[in-house]
């Protein structure tokens, strides 16, 4: 992993480029005074506010291609409240559909992606307005089941039906596409065939609604107050959310303050609705859906997606011997903005970082890249590894360590006899791991802890009695 030192030390050269004019500036500056002209002093103000300008320039552009949080990052507005499960995530508007479309629940049976073709003459690409370009969306062929909610069925229609297509998914969205529910509208049928072709039956219009499936599938957290005041945390309550969410359409949208409904702020109308909503919930009390559905296999597009390449993780000798750890933070909020790189968007992060000193968690605001194959994990994990410098002043997100925490790739262990032992499912597990090998020094760039290796022989046994089940 680069240092910050040689990130800052690279965009110094750039902007020092970029600024070439500042010494075309002193030149001839030099040239005039050389000459006993007196409007030498003008060439050298330029060249004195140009290199003033350089290292400015270069701090800059260091910090937003470098994913470091210091004390400036952190959130110091005493109203902002995070539970500890909550996640709030601002994604772009879907379309409003047919006025007589149906919002119903489709599960995601396959999934493949099509295409995702940043054009990449750019490290960042910012857009103007409230657009998002198709270069930077993925592209993504879903096989959808269709179903019918059964309070709208007959209003419907038509019964559980199956559908292909291709669709642009937000990045912000990718991870409801994994998890396997969606929730989409369902519009007045158009012909399958040339008109009047007998025979031919026709298929409805289905339009996922891809902030609203992030909902239903668990990414982004929901929790409701009632009129009396009282918190009830619906996340991942299928059933529930999908009668919110008409509630919601049918009043022209429903103002959410982070995670949260607060039905005290509603209109009497709306507010009657969701506490009937609630009391139907309490009759007839819903379990909570799987944190994925059945069938993950069929739909598993991480492995198409950019990201950091999964890993143990690099360690610098220097920052172990001075005393450095690694620790775990959380997402707690990320808002789309329009800048973009190939492998991901840039997106605005809020974090808390847990100290490894056991001081008191804290969050912090920072604009990141975050990669798109840990996006389409969200609804499992919102973990993130950071380095933490020796002095606890600032941290640096290991973006290789946590895609292999969230699972993006297998880990895998290979004992000193050959044994294979895959990690998969063990977070806690992974991250005792990457606590020891950091501790020690030991660097492993790959997913694959091989325990044969000399330089892991003082610490094989212990990272050995770590893993779980080993035969």
């Amino acid at each position: 992993m680069r240092s910050y030192a040689g990130v800052v030390f690279g965009q110094l050269v750039f902007a020092t480029i970029c600024c070439f004019p500042v010494p075309v500036a002193f030149l001839l500056a030099y040239l005039a005074w050389s000459e006993g002209e007196e409007w030498a002093w003008i060439p050298l103000t330029v060249g004195l506010a140009g290199s003033a300008l350089i290292p400015v320039m270069a701090l800059r552009l260091a910090r937003a291609r470098f994913p470091r949080i210091t004390r400036r990052d952190r959130v110091n507005d005493e109203g902002v409240q995070y539970g500890e499960r909550t996640f709030v995530a601002w994604a772009p508007r879907s379309p409003q559909g047919h006025a007589q479309a149906q919002l119903v629940r489709a599960d995601v049976l396959e999934a493949s992606l099509v295409r995702y073709s940043p054009e990449g003459e750019a490290a960042w690409t910012t857009y103007g307005g409230d657009f998002t370009p198709d270069e930077f969306t993925p592209l993504v062929r879903l096989r959808l089941r269709v179903h019918a909610a059964e309070e709208t069925e007959a209003a419907a229609g038509f019964a559980e039906f199956e559908t292909t297509g291709e669709w642009r998914v937000p990045s912000l969205c990718l991870s409801a596409v994994t998890a396997g529910r969606l929730a989409v509208l369902v519009g007045p049928a158009r012909p399958a065939g040339p008109a009047g072709q007998a025979g031919r039956r026709d298929r409805p219009v289905v339009t996922p609604l891809w902030p609203s499936s992030a909902l239903l599938a668990g990414t982004r957290t929901c929790r409701v107050v009632d009129l009396e005041g009282r918190l009830t945390d619906v996340t991942r309550r299928s059933g529930r959310l999908l009668r919110q969410m008409r509630i919601s359409r049918a009043a022209g949208g429903i103002e959410m303050a982070g995670d949260t409904i607060d039905l005290r702020r509603l209109d009497a109308h709306t507010a009657s609705r969701y506490a009937a909503a609630a009391e139907q919930d309490r009759v007839s009390p819903e379990g909570t859906a799987p944190v994925t559905e059945p069938g993950e296999e069929a739909r598993w597009i991480v492995d198409q997606l950019p990201g950091e390449p999964a890993a143990f993780g690099s360690v610098g000798r220097r920052w172990s011997r001075r005393g450095g750890v690694l620790v775990r933070a959380r997402f707690l909020e990320m808002r789309a903005t329009h800048t973009f790189q190939d492998h991901g968007p840039v997106l605005d992060t809020v974090l808390r970082i847990h100290p490894a000193d056991g001081t008191p968690p804290f969050e912090a605001a920072r604009r990141l890249t975050v990669p798109l194959d840990y996006l389409a994990l969200l609804h499992r994990t919102r973990d993130v590894v950071l380095h933490a410098h020796p002095d606890g002043g600032s941290f640096v997100i290991d973006w290789a360590r946590t895609s292999l925490l969230a699972g993006t790739t297998t880990a895998r262990v290979i004992a000193p006899d050959g044994r294979e032992l895959p990690l998969s499912g063990s977070p806690d597990v992974i991250w005792s791991l990457m606590n020891l090998l950091a501790s020690h020094g030991l660097s492993n760039p790959t997913p694959v802890l091989d325990l044969r290796h000399h330089r892991m022989s003082t610490v094989a046994g212990t990272l050995l009695e770590m893993v779980p089940a080993a035969p």
